[in-house]
């Protein structure tokens, strides 16, 4: 359906320029012609006809496939040929007529209708290729689409397993300490899961969903850590139907956690969140702890949010991170859409 609108809208553009085309001529270069009759639309539909031999047949299968010796002889043997039908076929009296070629030599003329075909065969060969241009163009955001699309798909399947290993690890360190706080920590990660199954799926959340959502994970967070103290979310601004990509900052808040408890068992995360009607701002802090890097999994979650950044948010935010006195501080700025 979709491609017969647009060759229905092709085609009535044709028609339609074509027609502005005739006005333009019977109005200004017949213009001292008493009698049109039907010669002026044979010499029009003639014109017409070259056009589109070329627009048509010599243009997609030569010049477009790169054949511009065999495309040039062609044109040159049209150019020729036309004149010649045009000659012998259509009498000259009613252009000699015509103010704009009066006193003209008639191989003068045969001159001029030789440089109206070559103005017409440019026309055709500049409107084909501007036509093949853009739907060159077309395709490759089309493609260039699908693939962006693709990629946060994969980047996005990527944080969730992520997510849920890191949080049963917390709720089973609950459990082999016997602690009281276990159903609870089952009950929050069932709301947390519930939100990643059921309202992510979409390219935008309300900010306002994502905040419980980081609200939630530091309650399971706070739960498994021992001196939980310095475990802090700030939130401040006017919050109210702003959107943001889902599960954009997890992997800031999973990193801080993973690394912000130090050899005596002191955790440090501090977060604070800003919102300014379509600014956010973000800021973590977390203490450089004595967890043994892996070199082979350690900041899957982290590059995959910076990839999301860039492929989400180009030109719209500033990540600035800092490692300073046993600290690691991260800032992002975002513009909200």
């Amino acid at each position: 359906m979709a491609d017969s609108f647009k060759k229905y809208k092709e085609y009535f553009l044709h028609s339609f320029v074509w027609v502005i085309i005739l006005v333009i001529v019977s109005l200004f270069i017949f213009s001292g012609m008493n009698n049109l009759s039907f010669s002026f639309l044979y010499k029009m539909a003639f014109f017409i006809l070259v056009f589109y031999i070329n627009y048509l047949f010599l243009v997609p299968s030569l010049l477009l496939k790169k054949r511009n010796f065999y495309y040039s002889i062609s044109v040159l043997l049209l150019l020729l040929v036309s004149v010649f039908i045009f000659s012998r076929f259509f009498p000259t009296e009613l252009i000699r007529k015509s103010p704009f070629v009066k006193g003209i030599p008639i191989y003068a003329q045969y001159l001029r209708i030789g440089l109206i075909f070559l103005i017409f065969l440019i026309s055709s060969t500049m409107i084909r290729i501007l036509e093949e241009w853009n739907k060159i163009e077309k395709k490759k955001r089309e493609i260039e689409s699908q693939k962006i699309t693709t990629e946060l798909q994969f980047l996005k399947n990527q944080i969730s397993p992520h997510f849920l290993f890191n949080s049963l690890n917390s709720i089973y360190s609950l459990t082999t300490k016997k602690s009281n706080d276990a159903p609870e920590a089952i009950i929050t990660l069932s709301e947390l899961m519930r939100y990643i199954l059921y309202q992510t799926n979409n390219d935008f959340v309300l900010l306002k969903n994502e905040l419980i959502y980081i609200e939630n994970y530091l309650k399971l967070q706070r739960l498994r850590i021992l001196n939980n103290e310095n475990v802090t979310l700030n939130i401040h601004g006017n919050i109210s139907n702003q959107k943001i990509r889902p599960l954009l900052l997890i992997s800031f808040i999973e990193n801080a956690f993973k690394h912000g408890t130090d050899f005596k068992g002191n955790t440090l995360v501090d977060i604070d969140i800003y919102v300014d009607k379509n600014t956010f701002k973000f800021t973590c802090i977390n203490l450089i702890g004595s967890t043994k890097k892996d070199d082979k999994n350690s900041g899957i979650g982290f590059k995959n949010t910076k990839n999301r950044l860039e492929l989400l948010y180009p030109k719209k935010y500033e990540l600035l991170v800092v490692e300073e006195d046993n600290e690691f501080k991260l800032e992002l700025m975002l513009k909200l859409d």
